[in-house]
């Protein structure tokens, strides 16, 4: 009999995205069914997400959530159960899931999300008549909650369920004044170091990590990484104080969407095997970017434009790019600082360096399927999906040693060069220096055309579809279930 798991989570594709999460929680009801596992995915009611859903039927009812009433909608993601819950005094807003349309966060955020993870309580807890789950499973901050309201105050004569709660990004803690605390609908006893208090106020990350049974990150190097001060932003005394519940579960791509041989989005699609086709593809980005058409290197950024990115370093080091003769399309957005950056970039370099900001889900593809090497210079990256997306493209991933892009890329040292096992250029640090280094590795190999075929192959040989990740995530969930007996 399936294992029947209560996914929790602020965004979901196709329904809503901003960032890595979305694919995530979209992708583990398929890869979760392969191993027994049935997943029905809960998300927050936004305008978006009620516009794309078809028929529903509403299972449930609360005349105050947090004060305001709302109700839960029954539809499908996909061929899966999904929830909805529908509070419009949260979440029918213009802008952003989590931000106005001028892009500054809702000052109820921590409102909007206490109460989507006090429904979720409820519903695992059995609040909801005929749905009946063995384990919830919270993603990040917003949903981090969960675990705290199913320890601290579970539904009432409700069922004791497991809780496991994945960390997408440390960075992002939901962090509040200690004034709201009376307002969550907790006990006293919850405001304790190992409740939900975290440096004189409320952390919604920090205690949904002292509560849950399970702590997952979003791989194995980055699950090592925040036990450090460097990485754990604040809260790596409870990484190492709960290391014994802390696991490292890379992430997974969805094959079908990242297939060359048959992504809809590019001009030509093309498999390892016939590799010469990917020239249309790198022709029609030149076009798209408005960049001068040569048989250089064609690097390609699609990021969000941040600090964390190294998007500050890249900008350094773009002179020194275009010099050994490199070019740049880069997709992204985020800090107005560097964004007017890259555009006096490619005013500089007109011809050289193109920048589209936003994001585009068709163009990002178009830039895997035509870029020739794909940087990603983070200084921390839990797991990072462009890199994964650019090994099955044969868009050549040049990075930082850190997380999950430690874990996927190997670095093509003479070593692996001779032992023909390379995928991409590592760097350890993330500084002009470093940066400008890899780039110029970068562009030798490409003048050298054996090897970089071969770069190319074995990233696309590479299997990081959820077949591994999927088994981990069930096998994990088991361990919880028995330990709860």
């Amino acid at each position: 009999m399936a294992l029947k798991v209560l996914s929790v989570a602020s965004e979901a594709v196709p329904l809503v995205k901003t960032g890595g999460l979305a694919d995530v929680a979209g992708a583990l009801p398929a890869a979760l069914s392969e191993h027994g596992v049935a997943v029905t995915t809960l998300v927050p009611g936004y305008p978006k997400v009620l516009a794309a859903l078809g028929r529903t039927k509403e299972v449930h009812a609360w005349d105050k959530l947090l004060g305001e009433p709302a109700r839960l909608l029954a539809g499908k993601l996909g061929d899966h159960p999904l929830l909805v819950l529908d509070a419009p005094g949260f979440f029918a807003r213009e802008g952003g899931p989590y931000s106005d349309p001028s892009g500054k966060d809702w000052p109820d955020n921590w409102r909007r999300f206490a109460s989507f993870a006090r429904a979720a309580a409820d519903i695992a807890g059995g609040a909801v008549k005929g749905r009946k789950f063995d384990l919830v499973h919270a993603h990040d901050w917003q949903a981090a909650m969960v675990p705290a309201y199913l320890r601290f105050a579970p539904f009432k004569g409700g069922r004791d369920v497991p809780s496991v709660i994945t960390i997408h990004n440390m960075a992002f803690q939901g962090y509040y004044e200690a004034a709201i605390f009376p307002k969550l609908g907790l006990p006293k006893a919850a405001w304790s170091v190992d409740g939900v208090e975290s440096y004189g106020g409320v952390g919604f990350l920090k205690a949904g990590m002292q509560s849950a049974d399970a702590i997952t990150t979003v791989s194995p190097t980055y699950a090592g990484e925040i036990r450090s001060a460097e990485f754990g932003m604040g809260l790596e005394g409870v990484v190492l104080a709960r290391s014994n519940r802390v696991h490292g579960i890379l992430n997974g791509i969805d094959p079908a969407e990242w297939s060359p041989a048959s992504d809809p989005h590019l001009a030509a699609t093309y498999s390892a095997s016939k590799l010469a086709a990917r020239k249309r593809n790198k022709r029609a980005l030149e076009q798209e970017f408005g960049l001068d058409r040569d048989d250089g290197p064609l690097f390609v950024v699609v990021s969000r434009l941040t600090w964390q990115k190294g998007m500050d370093v890249l900008l350094e080091v773009l002179d020194h790019l275009v010099g050994i003769g490199g070019r740049l399309a880069l997709l992204g957005s985020g800090d107005a600082e560097i964004e007017q950056g890259f555009h006096a970039a490619a005013a500089r370099h007109s011809g050289r360096i193109g920048v589209r900001i936003g994001y585009d889900e068709a163009l990002s593809h178009r830039m895997q399927g035509g870029g020739d090497a794909i940087l990603v210079p983070s200084r921390f990256e839990p797991c990072g999906l462009t890199q994964l997306y650019g090994l099955a493209y044969g868009c050549v991933p040049v990075v930082s040693r850190t997380g999950g892009l430690a874990d996927t890329v190997i670095d093509a040292n003479p070593a692996a060069l001779t032992a023909g096992v390379a995928t991409g250029i590592q760097m350890n640090a993330v500084s002009y220096q470093a940066l400008a280094m890899a780039v110029s590795r970068t562009v030798d190999l490409f003048g050298k055309p054996a090897e970089w075929k071969r770069l190319q192959k074995n990233g696309m040989k590479a299997d990081f579809s959820w077949d591994a990740s999927g088994a981990a995530y069930a096998a994990l969930y088991r361990q919880l279930i028995e330990e709860r007996g």
